[in-house]
């Protein structure tokens, strides 16, 4: 049994990192890959989440590189079938992205947390879908974990319909349905629709316009998030 007074630092960690709705600051962590890369969250998202609880009330913290499977995020990933990676070849990104978030979230109190996430069309091409929801939970549980918060409210940007016919990347609608589960399977979480936000191309990434729409969108779903009831569980 641990001394209580190590319990009650414990508590101050956690309660520091997730306090209560009214209490704080709300802190935003925008990852994933290349169409979160062309993402201005300057632009399109901070404004948004900072017009509705106030500009000293929030702090976005953005990372992402494109064309990176979710490995590079969730350290104890695994394939399908075969061998898992050697210790130490998973995570970098999200090492790179707590880098960025620590130093942020410094001395800090928090109302709420929120994960905002665009990725997928990596491991859609690597035909690594059969393990995408689980490797995405992993991740989760990853950050709850560093961040010592166990309600982190989360956004998953859908696949767009650039691939519906999987012929180019085998695995894009198994990820795209999984990413919807994922987000409808949690109370916490939720996903946002990016079919047509790669204009009349249908290409892979987004158009101008559609960035500007995928930060509106998430802002606007992480906002609806925060403001839920805290007992929503």
């Amino acid at each position: 049994m641990k001394p209580p007074t190590l319990l009650i630092a414990v508590c101050l960690l956690i309660s520091l990192a997730c306090g209560h709705a009214d209490e704080g600051k709300h802190l935003f962590i925008l990852s994933g890959q290349s169409n979160m890369v062309g993402l201005k969250e300057k632009v399109s998202f901070t404004p948004v989440v900072e017009k509705k609880f106030g500009k000293d009330h929030v702090i976005v913290v953005k990372d992402a590189a494109g064309g990176q499977p979710i490995r590079q995020w969730y350290k104890a990933w695994k394939p399908a079938a075969g061998a898992a990676p050697a210790e130490g070849a998973n995570g970098k990104l999200y090492d790179r992205l707590m880098s960025k978030v620590n130093p942020a979230i410094e001395g800090q109190k928090f109302a709420s947390v929120t994960f905002v996430w665009m990725q997928g069309e990596r491991d859609a091409k690597e035909k690594h879908g059969e393990v995408y929801a689980d490797s995405f939970k992993g991740l989760l549980a990853q950050l709850k974990a560093d961040l010592k918060c166990d309600d982190i409210n989360f956004v998953i940007g859908r696949l767009s319909d650039f691939d519906m016919q999987d012929e180019k990347y085998p695995h894009w609608t198994i990820v795209r349905d999984a990413q919807v589960k994922l987000a409808e399977s949690d109370p916490l979480g939720t996903w946002v629709d990016t079919d047509a936000m790669n204009g009349k191309s249908n290409g892979l990434h987004y158009s101008k316009e559609g960035y500007a729409q995928l930060g509106k969108r998430f802002a606007e779903e992480s906002i609806r998030l925060v403001k839920l009831p805290k007992n929503r569980k």
